[in-house]
Parts: C-alpha cells; structure tokens; sequence
C-alpha cells in the first residue's frame, strides 16, 4: 500500500501501487518497477508474521476494555511520524502492536498495561556501531546513563543493513535483526558492547550501516537511530 500526498497534484509518495514503488533517496523522490522477493515465506518472515499475529490474538481474547482504552489513550498523546515524514497519531492496537512486536522479538515476555508516560525515548548520540570481520562481531558504543541500561526487560534492539561499497553514503535496507543488548537493574550492560553476532558475512573495506531503537521496561520505543562505518579486522 502507498502513502500519497497530494498538494497542486501529487507532490510526495511513499510504498507500492500496482507494479511500481515510490520511495526517496538524497537526491530526491523516484520511482522503480516493484520486485517480488525469491523467498516471501521466508523463515524469518514468517517468524514476524507470527508473532504479529499472537499479538492481536491477545489484543482481541486477553486485554480487557479498559486495557485497549488505556492504549488509546498512549496512542492519542504519542505522535509518530509516517513515511512521508508527516506527525501523526496512531491507533491504540497498532501502538499495541508496535510495543509487542519489539518486545516478543526480543525474546521478552509481551505487556498489557499500556505505558502512563507520554514521551518516548530519544535517539542516543552516542550511538556508533563497528563490525570486525575476524569476529563477526558488532561493538556497539551507547550512553550507559540512559533509563534502559538499569531496566531488566529494557533494551537496545540491534539491526544489521546488508554490506555494501564503501562509498554508499544514504541506505534504507535490507536489514537484519542482530538481537538485543538488555539492561539489567544488578548488572547493567557496558560500552562498547561486543556480545552481539553480525547477520551477515562481511569482509575488510566493505561498509556497514546499523541501525538500533529503545525499549523501555513499560514498552514505550523510540525511533531508529543508526550509524555507518567501515569493516575492519582488529
């Protein structure tokens, strides 16, 4: 489905219709003929689509009214922005569905009571990201003062962008779930982190983009924020 906006004609577009694509680059809005992936069932794929779809079996067979009344409310007072870089306001289920699909994800249990405050996290500037290809680690380097370090179920979910030349400057996918740096109220986690497993092979003077958000304990999640950078072995 694509995101029109239309002005004196149609001045932006965002997703597919039919056989084409709208999307935009540094350069500027275009359009190219739409591809059929070679494996749309894919394992993970399918993984999301499951657990999307447990997520509205709870959101219909286990919230109670006042629980989806409490997500609306969360949903009224967060905006999140579109692919056409509009504010908007999200439903209460997909705010719902947005907070669990992260959570189950990661491997953590999925949350009911929809969160009571009413900003979300913020991008991390110190946020930077290194792959070494003797490893196949990714280090990631990120403020250890922030709310999600000391959160047992908090967290900074990681994404891995597929290698390519290093003089590719602006990237929009495909990415890779790399996993979850977890926060623990007893022991939390250290910068840089280096438990993490690149989803990739990747080789010396490729170039990596990755990308990660905050999970906060009360499902509350932040936008993505990411970095770039050149493969090296240390």
């Amino acid at each position: 489905m694509a995101l029109i906006k239309f002005g004196g004609g149609v001045i932006d577009a965002r997703g597919s219709i039919g056989g084409n694509v709208f999307s935009r680059n540094r350069y500027g809005n275009y359009m190219r003929a739409r591809t059929t992936p070679v494996n749309p069932q894919s394992s993970r794929q399918s993984a999301i689509r499951a657990i999307v779809a447990s997520i509205a079996v709870i959101w219909n067979g286990t919230l109670t009214a006042v629980q989806r009344a409490a997500w609306g409310v969360f949903a009224s007072n967060v905006p999140s922005t579109n692919k056409l870089g509009e504010v908007i306001n999200l439903s209460g289920f997909n705010q719902f569905v947005k907070s669990n699909t992260v959570k189950l994800n990661a491997g953590l249990a999925s949350l009911a009571v929809a969160p009571t405050i009413f900003t979300l996290p913020g991008e991390d500037p110190d946020f930077t990201a290194a792959v070494d290809a003797g490893t196949g680690k990714v280090s990631v380097a990120f403020d250890t003062t922030r709310d999600w370090v000391d959160e047992d179920t908090g967290g900074l979910v990681v994404q891995v962008g597929i290698p390519v030349n290093p003089s590719i400057e602006y990237f929009n996918g495909p990415w890779r779930s790399a996993g979850i740096i977890l926060g623990d109220g007893a022991t939390p986690p250290t910068s840089p982190d280096a438990t993490l497993d690149c989803p990739f092979e990747v080789a010396d003077d490729q170039k990596i983009f990755v990308r990660a958000k905050i999970l906060r304990a009360d499902g509350r999640v932040s936008d993505w924020f990411r970095s770039g950078s050149i493969v090296a072995t240390a």
